[in-house]
């Protein structure tokens, strides 16, 4: 983030709910079981700084959705709640520029560096972060601030958080973000 100082950089926190922690309770498996106290790091060292922060939410629309509004899966997570003034955007596909104003509320702010973080890395994370790319934002996904679970593939295989996770940074370095960490973003907030 060195060549754009921090007003000119948001943190893109994505769908931290407890719907995950329910995942988690009903048996489903995870990578990265300290990306939340990363996201958290992350928020601290935005707001000691002033910078922009936005807070994206899932809206599930299907029936047996955990992210259905008034259920128990659709709140964020304690840790990550939004602050007074802190923009709120509800999405109800995966990505956080769909549907939303979210682009024009960046453009309007003049904001060219994106932060990205949340859950799960090769859903929500990963398309926000195709289309940041996309739309000519320089994108920083934070490897250590966002996680996935255990998928069964379309042939029967059984694939690894830790490989999803893997493969989706893989997938996105270079082309569309770049793939950072929370200490580093943190260090670029530091004078040099």
């Amino acid at each position: 983030m060195s060549h754009h100082p921090p007003s000119r950089a948001a943190l893109i926190v994505v769908d931290v709910q407890r719907a995950f922690d329910e995942w988690e309770a009903a048996g489903k498996r995870r990578n990265n079981p300290e990306a939340v106290a990363r996201i958290v790091d992350l928020l601290s060292a935005f707001r000691s700084h002033e910078a922009p922060i936005f807070h994206i939410r899932h809206e599930g629309s299907r029936p047996n959705s955990a992210f259905l509004p008034g259920g128990t899966g659709y709140p964020v997570k304690d840790e990550a709640r939004e602050l007074a003034g802190e923009p709120v955007i509800v999405k109800r596909v995966n990505s956080a520029f769909i549907g939303t104003d979210l682009e024009r509320q960046l453009r309007a702010a003049d904001i060219k560096t994106l932060v990205i973080c949340g859950a799960t890395t090769n859903h929500c994370v990963e398309t926000t972060t195709r289309m940041a790319g996309n739309l000519g934002f320089d994108a920083r996904l934070v490897r250590d601030a966002t996680w996935t679970f255990d998928r069964i593939g379309p042939d029967g295989d059984a694939h690894s958080a830790e490989d999803i996770h893997a493969m989706t940074l893989a997938n996105l370095d270079g082309e569309f973000a770049r793939i950072v960490t929370t200490a580093g973003v943190i260090a670029a907030f530091k004078p040099a």
